[in-house]
Order: C-alpha cells, then structure tokens, then sequence
C-alpha cells in the first residue's frame, strides 16, 4: 500500500523489482491487477490465477535457488471487489504462500494483509518471532486498516499462533485474532460457513507429498559438500597412480558408501518419517544410515575388510543423522524445546562417531 502511516514510500528496486528507469518508480508486478480506492488510499488488487513465471518461480526456490529472495512488498492487498464488510486474511511475504493462498481465492472479495516475514514462510515466521505480535500490530496500524474496515476481526493462519498472542493484539489495536484452517484450500469453505473451521481443517497433514517436498532444497544443499568430497577421494586416489579412468572408477568406488549415507540422511528419512521408530530425528537418521552401511557392507562391498567396514558402521549412519537434522523445523513431530534438546544430545555424539570413523577408515587405508 502506497503512503501507509509510519513507513517510507516504496523506493525503486525494493524487493529486487523491476523499476521504471525514467521515473525512479517500481513497476507493477504481475500479479497485480490495479488498485482499489480506499478511505486511507490506494490499495493494489492482486490476481488470484498464477501466471507461468510463478509456477516457475515456486519450482526454482523448491531447489533453494534465491529462496531466500522469494518475497512480496508487505502491506494491505484487495482481492476481487472488498468493501468494508469484507473478512481480512493475514498472511506472510514469502511469495510462494503469497501464491498459494492466492490462487485458492478465486472469485471472493476480501482484503489481505501481509506481513514483513523477511520473506519466511508462516509457520517458520512464527516459531522465529517474525510473524509475531508487535509486527501484525504495527503492520495493522501502517496500513490504516481501521479506516477501511468496519468490522475488528482479522483471520489469521493457524500456523500463525506461536507467534500471535491474540490478548495483546486486541489490547493494542482493537482488533480480534480469528484462526482460520491449516490449509489455504479450506479457506472458502472456511468463510462460507460463518469462519468456523470444521475439526477436519484444524489438522496438521504431513503426508508424503509435504515430506518429499522438502527433498529437493536438502539435495542441492548437500552437492557443494558432496562434491568437495569426490575431489578430495580424487586427489587421495592420484597417489596410487594409474591411468585417469582407473584413478576415477577408484574415487567413484570410494564415494559410493558416502553419498548413500547422504540420500539416507535426505531422503529415505523425509519418505519413511512415520514408519521409522522414535521421535528424534537424528535417531531416525540413524536408523536408516545403519540399514544403509548394512546393505552396503554385506552386499555391495563385502571384501571391504573388518576395520573399514567397522569405520563405516560409524561414519556413514553419523552422516545420515546429521542431514537428518535438517528437517527438525519442517515438521509437526517436533517443538522448538525438543529440537534444541536433541541438537545437544545429538550433535557430540555425531561428532565422536564420526571423527572416529574417519580416523578408522584412513588407517585401514594405511596397512
């Protein structure tokens, strides 16, 4: 919203945007479609079909790539024709749950308020403090929203809530904390019954598809190590010497094990989360490291000899649990308390088992 109360005015660039080199303004992005007059001003009206850029852009930050990046100016926004009744949806300025909620708002009329989550989605905005009660606060009084509503209630997701103490937004600002449904999708089904959540909407849902939707983004978090790794097994195996293509099938030999370990740690325990026992994540990425070392010592390279194969026992399940940590704040199974409890359980022991694998394994190079 342009002009809003206590904030500076949009500058050009802000956000990464494309501005107008002649007049120093940004340009509209596409997914907007004009603006609605308001009682405090101008209100952009953004659209609720995604465009390919958008479905392009949700498929880049999937694989990490300027995720962090991946946001939306915060402020008020109209969604089909709002007047003053309308229900007011709050959101953060990630782009890709700006998308998401969005698109599931086809042909209602209502306002969206969005907050400056430094571009984090909300569930994470809230355990993090970003979508939190001072912002929604001051982000409800930059935009004026007491002027061009007349009702006091605000809908918020309810992801949002560890982060919300709904007494002290009404005691601030005279507005009252509704929690809508955990999914986006229920949202009209949400308004159309009076804003009452059936019991099936307040579930959290963490099937497959939700887990495996976190694999890419570890996957490319993992190359640049997994990489820096081959060429280290690359250069130990040059002292052997031979021809190029013996010296790499022997790094490649050596990074097997490895990279499994790496797949267990980012994907079998993301696709085998309910079925693995235990609530910690480092044990279930211990767990399935160890299924793989098995498979890898007794079937794939059983001549690996009884030290290396001890060594592997206890490096390649540590690095499984590591990656497996990853994952602690992308789940319902876990709270802030229980992932900093088992990060100082956890992290030593990774270190010890690993540390002496490792000095296991270089040793059983040496004799």
């Amino acid at each position: 919203m342009t002009g809003e109360k206590g904030l500076p005015p949009p500058t050009c660039c802000a956000g990464r945007q494309r501005c107008c080199p002649a007049s120093g303004r940004r340009q509209v992005p596409h997914w907007q479609t004009g603006q609605l007059a308001t009682p405090a001003g101008m209100v952009p009206r953004v659209a609720t079909r995604l465009q390919t850029r958008d479905k392009l852009g949700a498929w880049r930050v999937r694989w990490g790539l300027g995720r962090m990046d991946y946001r939306v100016p915060p402020g008020l926004y109209a969604v089909g024709d709002p007047d003053g009744n309308a229900p007011v949806l709050v959101s953060a300025n990630y782009k890709l749950s700006f998308d998401r909620l969005r698109r599931e708002l086809a042909g209602l009329s209502l306002w969206l308020l969005v907050l400056d989550t430094g571009g984090i989605n909300v569930w994470c905005a809230a355990g993090k403090g970003t979508f939190g009660t001072g912002e929604l606060v001051r982000r409800l009084e930059a935009v004026q929203l007491d002027r061009v509503i007349s009702h006091r209630t605000i809908i918020l997701p309810q992801l949002a809530a560890p982060g919300v103490a709904a007494h002290e937004v009404k005691r601030r600002s005279g507005f009252r904390v509704l929690y809508g449904p955990v999914r986006a999708g229920d949202i009209p089904a949400f308004l159309k019954d009076g804003a009452k959540a059936a019991p099936a909407m307040r579930l959290v849902r963490f099937g497959l598809l939700d887990r495996l939707a976190l694999v890419p983004v570890e996957l490319v978090a993992m190359a640049r190590p997994a990489g820096v790794l081959f060429l280290a097994l690359l250069v130990l195996n040059l002292a052997g010497g031979g021809p190029p293509v013996a010296l790499l099938g022997r790094a490649l030999s050596g990074f097997i094990p490895f990279l499994g370990a790496m797949l267990a740690g980012t994907v079998l325990v993301p696709a085998l989360l309910p079925y693995l026992p235990g609530r910690a994540f480092a044990g279930k990425g211990w767990l399935s490291g160890l299924l793989w070392t098995a498979v890898y010592a007794f079937l794939i390279a059983p001549g690996s000899g009884w030290m290396a194969t001890a060594s592997y026992f206890l490096i390649l399940p540590a690095i499984a649990a590591f990656l497996a940590l990853n994952f602690t704040g992308s789940s319902t199974y876990t709270s802030l308390s229980g992932v900093v409890r088992e990060m100082g359980i956890a992290l030593p022991a990774i270190v010890v088992s690993a540390g002496l694998g490792a000095v296991g394994l270089i040793v059983s190079r040496l004799l």
